[in-house]
């Protein structure tokens, strides 16, 4: 569904952020991206729809090779990929439900987005995913007065109203507080379940990552040095992937965190 192939971008400076970085992601896949600071984590998802321009290697979404379009082409495969943000980039001015259709800015034309005058089915699909998300009754609320969390969530229904292939989440909980955190990483990845989408989620939050995803990819220093299931990051994988430390008291943590999950549910 997604393949990168041979992925290189270096800056200016000449720091090498991404070295020759080999992915496939299938569809439906829940994925993420784990590493510290500047292992290249934010730079492969603006690599992959060209926020950032890659330095060489290609990026396939589907058929399509996003690396050689023209900016034309490059705007109308965009919207297959849905973009939720760390600092959410709402307009705050505006409304949620406003904010929510502006996913819709890459299907209408220009006088109609300008005039913000949307198709009625773009309206109740926008109606229909804040209820999906609990902010139905929040519609006509100004983005500036909700909370971090509601307004990650109206991030979610912008993206996921593009109707998108493939979700790039970039560090969606690091504003949140530990509950919400997990509240927005629990919504995403049912979302997804939901819609057979794929994503790619950027967190630091090495637990919150193995409590909720899939697969697992781990950077450092912008080359992959782990690709497998949330149990495989042993301590001496995470001493790899970060450095040292004490992860055997992340790894109790992960588990109790399960177990008391396990026992909510029940």
């Amino acid at each position: 569904m997604l393949r990168l192939e041979k992925l290189v971008k270096t800056y200016k400076t000449g720091d090498q952020a991404l070295k020759a970085v080999n992915l496939e992601i299938p569809e439906g896949q829940v994925l993420a991206l784990i590493g510290p600071s500047g292992a290249g984590k934010s730079t492969l998802i603006r690599c992959i729809n060209r926020l950032v321009e890659p330095t060489s290697g290609n990026v396939y979404l589907g058929d399509v090779e996003l690396t050689g379009l023209s900016a034309g082409m490059l705007r109308k495969e965009r919207r297959r990929m849905g973009m939720i943000f760390q600092e959410y980039a709402l307009v705050e001015r505006l409304s949620v439900m406003e904010n929510v259709l502006s996913g819709r800015l890459g299907y209408v034309g220009f006088w109609r987005s300008f005039l913000r005058r949307f198709p009625q089915s773009d309206v109740d699909e926008a109606f229909r995913l804040l209820d999906r998300v609990g902010l139905a009754h929040m519609a006509d609320k100004r983005a500036d007065e909700l909370s971090g969390g509601q307004r990650q969530r109206v991030g979610i229904c912008r993206a996921l109203i593009q109707n998108p292939a493939l979700l790039l989440v970039d560090e969606p909980t690091a504003s949140l507080d530990p509950k919400t955190s997990r509240q927005i990483m629990r919504l995403i990845c049912e979302l997804c379940k939901e819609r057979g989408l794929a994503a790619i989620i950027n967190i630091h939050d090495v637990a919150l990552a193995q409590m909720f995803v899939q697969r697992v990819i781990g950077l450092r220093f912008g080359e992959m040095v782990y690709d497998g299931p949330p149990d495989g990051l042993t301590p001496d994988k995470l001493t790899e992937i970060y450095g040292e430390e004490d992860w055997e008291a992340t790894i109790e943590a992960v588990d109790e965190d399960d177990l008391e999950a396990e026992s909510a549910a029940s």
